[in-house]
């Protein structure tokens, strides 16, 4: 096996599990103690584990991109897990979206569903159903500091969520890992998030298969807390099998599947699958 190979059936394990054990590396392997550790030095200079005494361990990520540079990744899962959440939106309900792109994106794909009354401390969702403005809906906006990912949060954003009885959340994260959950890099944002999913009565996380085995410092909810995962067809099948042992439900959006964008002319196809893991 090559280099390459080995480093990245590391880094696959330290996805699934969040730390590796060197002795357990060179028995899988085959290889020396003084290759892993290579293997281990290598990826530790690329960020993208941590070594500690054995082994290595998930990095934890603190650095928080902006909306606007999140917004240019992975734009066609992010539309497709967008239509497949919307589908799951009842019309005169209560629903909360909180911060991030691929919610924003939910929001245009909402902006028909009537009588809707929408929570939220995302800055651009709110911005959506106001250009909407349809008179049969309610958006409630919280107050708060705002975040690289524009959202608000803080004591404002808690006090106007706190109290609050919501149908349903549509959350947004920056990862998601078996033994961290799904997290976040913002403390804030964690802490902003955990009082929606309290205000909740059913959680339904919104992420593209990028985020599986990314660890922001902060850890949201574990991942069984989360009634339905939407994500998109091109998760690992590894990670399909974990995910599918946790979440109560994982849907999986297909990403060439035909289907409007917002503003799009014509009615909207939406196809979606659940996986059988």
């Amino acid at each position: 096996m090559l280099a390459a190979q080995r480093q990245e059936v590391i880094l696959d394990r330290i996805r699934r599990t969040g730390a590796v054990r060197v002795a357990d590396l060179v028995e899988s392997l085959a290889v020396s103690d003084m290759t892993v550790r290579r293997d281990l030095d290598a990826l530790e200079a690329r960020g993208a584990l941590r070594k500690v005494h054995g082994g290595a361990v998930a990095r934890a990520r603190t650095e928080e991109p902006g909306f606007a540079a999140k917004s240019a990744l992975q734009e066609d899962e992010k539309h497709a897990i967008a239509r497949a959440v919307a589908a799951l939106v009842p019309p005169h309900g209560a629903v909360g979206l909180s911060g991030g792109t691929t919610t924003a994106l939910v929001a245009g794909y909402l902006v028909d569903t009537p009588g809707l009354t929408v929570v939220t401390n995302s800055l651009p969702v709110a911005e959506v159903f106001h250009r909407a403005a349809r008179p049969d809906r309610t958006v409630a906006l919280t107050g708060g500091f705002r975040t690289p990912s524009d959202a608000l949060v803080g004591p404002l954003a808690l006090a106007s969520i706190r109290g609050l009885n919501l149908d349903l959340l549509v959350l947004g994260v920056h990862g998601i890992q078996e033994r961290a959950g799904f997290t976040t890099p913002n403390l804030l944002e964690a802490e902003t998030d955990q009082a929606l999913v309290e205000a909740s009565g059913s959680l339904v996380v919104a992420a593209d298969h990028s985020k599986w085995g990314t660890v922001g410092i902060s850890t949201i909810v574990p991942l069984d807390r989360c009634d339905v995962l939407v994500t998109d067809d091109g998760l690992d099948p590894a990670a399909r099998a974990v995910l599918g042992e946790h979440v109560g439900r994982l849907v999986l959006a297909e990403v060439g599947a035909a289907g409007r964008r917002p503003g799009d002319p014509g009615p909207e196809n939406t196809e979606q699958r659940e996986d059988p893991a």
